[in-house]
């Protein structure tokens, strides 16, 4: 469509509205997004060095109370329960630690029972992303009490539900928008996640898949800083070595990629019955007569009997994981390790104590592998698969299955063993676990709990159908203008006899077309103005206003904050009135494209008739005739 420059009476188009006006609307936008994306993200660089801290802090910790526990000893150094000499009183250890979560709960705060994400995810979708600032100290200090007393779990879990807790209060400190809070607390979690395994691109990909729900500059650069940030701390204050070490991985064929397509399936199902059997789990403990301050004790008890049968299971166990890697196990071993870890973790974590996921399923999932490896080199010996590919298949591949974030497990798996050569298998691996997990488990285990509760999670990250659309697609320049030449009385009396047009909301603009500002129906017939005053006396609001080739969320959001149903739209060129969009005209294209989810012609104005101003004597003058294109 041609816009012309000349009315059709001749009269040239107003050049451009108030200067001031456009440097308020256009400039200081723009140049504000950035400079809040600036400052969000040197926030998240702070909490991400605080956050690094307090992994450091919470292993240190958990090695005082592994040692104080299980040898009677007060040292920092580094020690697992599996050596211990205490015979059958190892079973006490654990329950002891069960009793003190349960108190801590109790009196402290509810909310550090379970792993940590499914509840992150809770506050941002629920909560405006707000976690209780008591959450800061208690998470990390009930997690590393159960884990330091033998609790089956990993140290990430409560690192990410600590980082996510500072990264939310530092935005309630702050006063930040919901949306800049729930930034940080991404970038808080996944800093934490980067600092204990030293995988920063794996965090990167953890935040878009299980904690934004979105991929947009405003948010990926801040969390993407903040898992630097984590990553470094991690080279810094632990190791510059691969978490988990194991030997390099060679070329693989066909048959190896074959192989593990099926080591991928057969997980996938192992994953759905994992995730179901924790909440089947905790569905149990809900119905036990006793406190809930006392499932943890009953859960560390029977943490305590599997320790008891297979040490092993106890504490954190990134050993294990490095062990199974190696494909050095015995059959027996790895067996224990499948079995037992998942019987002491499963009812543990259902018990609702403090704890985490990852290490688990990673254990869980690599011995798993590993089993699986060692049938498939028993039956097909020439397929070419060897133990530690199938276990850090395995390994990923559990993860996968269970929280379905299949590109976190992939990138995790390479980023903690540095194994390049296994991305193939690990692709064809984690994508044969996601697909039978995508069609036989509707919820995964992060977001089963709160599914319960009745809240929803996305399950896609579609672009912004509002974002994709421009104003020009969807306005309508077939209105009519009030001048601001017009009297009160005009206005009043013209509207009495277009009974077909009451709007809340008026556009006024000069005899030339120029946007001069909008007043309400509200205004407008208040008994509070002369009759014989021009209307142009009532305009209170005359900088909203929007262009052609702004976003349909850009109006909408405008119309929002603004508190109005219809703004002007105004050409880049001239700024002078050349459309008019209402909050209608954004629902009827919304409700088409959810319909067919492609865009339909039919639904864009095309029967424009032009634009009308209401000029004194009660006659209309067309502004601009248009063609369709």
């Amino acid at each position: 469509m041609k816009r012309p420059d000349l009315l059709d009476n001749g009269i040239p188009i107003a050049p451009s509205l108030n200067p001031a006006l456009e440097v308020e609307h256009i400039i200081p936008r723009s140049d504000q997004n950035k400079k809040r994306l600036l400052t969000i993200s040197a926030i998240a660089f702070l909490v991400a060095i605080a956050v690094s801290l307090v992994a450091k802090f919470l292993i240190y910790l958990i090695n005082l109370i592994t040692n104080l526990s299980f040898y009677g000893n007060f040292s920092y150094e580094h020690a697992t329960p599996v050596a211990n000499s205490l015979g059958v009183f190892v079973i006490i250890i654990p329950a002891v630690g069960g009793v003190i979560v349960g108190l801590m709960a109790l009196y402290g705060s509810k909310a550090i029972r379970g792993h940590g994400i499914p509840e992150a995810m809770e506050q941002i979708l629920t909560n405006q992303s707000k976690i209780s600032p008591a959450i800061t100290y208690l998470k990390p200090l009930s997690s590393a009490i159960a884990i330091g007393t033998g609790g089956p779990f990993g140290a990430e879990g409560p690192i990410i539900a600590t980082g996510g807790a500072l990264g939310s209060t530092i935005g309630q400190i702050l006063k930040i928008s919901h949306n800049e809070r729930k930034i940080l607390l991404a970038a808080g979690a996944t800093a934490g996640m980067a600092a204990v395994f030293g995988s920063p691109i794996a965090a990167v990909f953890l935040a878009i898949e299980l904690l934004l729900f979105e991929f947009s500059p405003r948010s990926l650069i801040p969390v993407a800083i903040a898992c630097m940030v984590g990553a470094a701390g991690h080279h810094l204050l632990f190791s510059q070595k691969p978490v988990f070490e194991m030997a390099t991985i060679t070329a693989h064929g066909p048959s190896v990629l074959l192989a593990c397509g099926a080591i991928g399936v057969i997980i996938g199902f192992l994953s759905v019955f994992v995730s179901k059997g924790v909440y089947l789990i905790e569905e149990g403990f809900e119905k036990l007569p006793i406190h809930w301050m006392w499932w943890p004790a009953i859960g560390g008890l029977v943490v305590g009997v599997v320790g008891y049968i297979s040490p092993r299971t106890l504490g954190v166990g990134y050993e294990n994981i490095t062990d199974i890697l190696t494909g050095n196990l015995t059959m027996q071993v790895i067996f224990s390790l499948c079995f037992f870890k998942f019987i002491s973790w499963a009812i543990a974590l259902g018990s609702g104590t403090s704890g985490g996921t990852l290490a688990p399923l990673l254990t869980i999932g690599g011995a798993t592998g590993s089993l699986l490896g060692m049938a498939v080199i028993y039956l097909f010996p020439t397929a070419g698969i060897t133990i530690p590919l199938a276990a850090l298949v395995g390994m990923a591949a559990m993860f996968t299955g269970a929280s379905r974030a299949l590109l976190t497990s992939i990138i995790f798996a390479i980023e903690t063993t540095y194994q390049i050569n296994a991305l193939l298998p690990l692709l064809v691996t984690c994508v044969a676990s996601y697909l039978v997990s995508f069609f036989l488990m509707e919820h995964t285990i992060m977001t089963e709990k709160i599914a319960r509760r009745g809240v929803k999670t996305p399950d896609s990250y579609e672009p912004d159908m509002l974002e994709r659309m421009t104003v020009e697609q969807v306005m309508e320049d077939n209105g009519v203008i009030l001048s601001e030449e017009n009297s009160i009385k005009e206005v009043r009396e013209w509207l009495d006899k277009e009974q077909n047009y009451k709007p809340n909301y008026f556009i006024v603009s000069n005899d030339g077309g120029e946007y001069k500002g909008i007043i309400s129906s509200s205004n407008l017939f208040s008994e509070h103005h002369t009759q014989e005053d021009g209307i142009g006396e009532l305009i209170k609001r005359n900088s909203i206003y929007i262009k052609l080739n702004d976003s349909l969320r850009t109006a909408a959001g405008t119309m929002a904050r603004e508190n109005v149903d219809v703004l002007p739209v105004v050409s880049d060129e001239h700024k002078t009135i050349v459309g008019i969009l209402s909050y209608r005209d954004i629902l009827a294209t919304y409700k088409d494209r959810m319909d067919d989810h492609e865009m339909k012609e039919s639904h864009i104005s095309l029967r424009r008739n032009g634009l009308k101003i209401l000029l004194r004597g009660q006659k209309l003058m067309e502004l601009a005739k248009r063609k369709n294109k």
